[in-house]
């Protein structure tokens, strides 16, 4: 049997009639642009979240993780934004969100199992979410496309949980493909699946867990939102997606906030990265898409302020080791670090970037090689539980 199959027997008194698995994403580039209506290019890892799932009669959602204590039960009927708090809010959330889509889904046991570190910026919560938009439709028989449950999991964060996310994140858990980075439009959220095989060139995506802690939904990633939104108003356009690169020095001139010209050049600089960055895997030239990373990382410390002292760190670390290139992932604030480097070089980087956490008196790292995978997707049937 499944192992989380059997620990949802244990701990609810019966076999799942489902066991669902969504992936952690890693973004190999293209950062704060999915709320600016930008380009992505991220990857599904190994890492992976489970929602072992089966129906309930009396209309409640009870939830259960092997890794949190405790259980949260809530009335399908009473979920509205702040009936549950922490973890739980996610999986209540994506039941809420089906609701407000019009689906008609009832009561769920939910016991949730993960291999993805959390606070790591490695979209765990989007898993989460989309495992149970998953599990729920698909038990309730309203299934949707992959993109309408990337919508609804986005729907769950931004609205129930309140971390006013862009959809990138969903759509990597809902549509990467194994040996590909995805390419996102996120406004059009048309896709291209952009072959991506480090060990190919006999290199790797070496990811540095910095240890510093990742929370967003405080008001750091909320007031970069709405600063960019209220530039893109100010500039006339739709989105700071809008702006061409090539009229970006007349863009800033139009703006009399320092702070947000920065916000402004991040966005617009990184689309391009993320457009070349395209370009140079399309021609198998991924060694060449290193400066492209240490540029992306670069902006986002002095352009979008979102790096900390243990990322700085491991980025210089890896660069000095020999990496081709290094950023921060994710929204900033702590997180991952990822370092495109040579196979031969990868424990030598990872060491590099231990000594420097030892010197400067850091919790030590944790590191891994990133290798693009899957997207969530339906793993056990009600047959294979027992």
């Amino acid at each position: 049997m499944n192992h989380t199959a059997a620990e949802f027997e244990r701990a609810f008194g019966r076999p799942p009639e489902g066991v669902w698995r969504a992936p952690g994403r890693i973004n190999l580039i293209g950062e704060h642009t999915d709320y600016n209506d930008g380009f992505a290019l991220p990857i599904a890892l190994d890492h992976a979240l489970s929602v072992a799932a089966a129906r309930r009669g009396d209309g409640a959602v009870r939830v259960r993780s092997r890794q949190e204590p405790g259980e949260i039960e809530v009335a399908v009927d009473e979920l509205e934004p702040g009936a549950v708090s922490g973890w739980g809010a996610y999986p209540a959330g994506a039941v809420w969100a089906l609701l407000r889509r019009g689906h008609r889904i009832g009561g769920l046991d939910l016991l949730v199992d993960s291999t993805i570190p959390t606070g790591a910026g490695l979209s765990s919560s989007a898993a989460l979410t989309c495992a149970t938009v998953l599990a729920a439709t698909q038990l309730y028989d309203a299934d949707t496309d992959r993109i309408s449950v990337a919508r609804a999991a986005q729907h769950a964060e931004s609205e129930f949980v309140g971390m006013p996310c862009g959809i990138l994140d969903q759509s990597a858990v809902m549509l990467a493909e194994r040996g590909h980075a995805l390419f996102v439009d996120t406004r059009s959220l048309r896709t291209e699946q952009v072959p991506l095989d480090p060990a190919e060139h006999g290199l790797a995506l070496l990811t540095i867990d910095t240890r510093a802690p990742h929370t967003l939904v405080g008001g750091e990633y909320a007031e970069r939102r709405n600063r960019c939104e209220r530039a893109a108003r100010h500039l006339g356009v739709a989105a700071l997606r809008d702006v061409a690169p090539e009229r970006l020095p007349d863009t800033l001139d139009a703006l009399d906030d320092v702070t947000t010209r920065r916000r402004v050049r991040h966005v617009v600089t990184e689309n391009e990265r993320v457009t070349r960055t395209v370009e140079l895997l399309r021609a198998g030239k991924l060694r060449d898409v290193g400066p492209l990373l240490t540029a992306s990382h670069t902006s986002l410390r002095d352009d979008y302020e979102v790096s900390v002292a243990e990322v700085d760190t491991a980025v210089d670390a890896a660069l000095a080791a020999g990496a081709l290139g290094a950023r921060i992932t994710g929204g900033g604030f702590g997180g991952c670090v990822i370092a495109l480097v040579d196979e031969d070089r990868v424990d030598t980087c990872a060491d590099a970037v231990r000594e420097a956490y030892h010197r400067n008196g850091f919790t030590p790292p944790e590191t891994f090689t990133a290798t693009p995978s899957d997207g969530a997707r339906r793993v056990l049937l009600p047959a294979d539980s027992r």
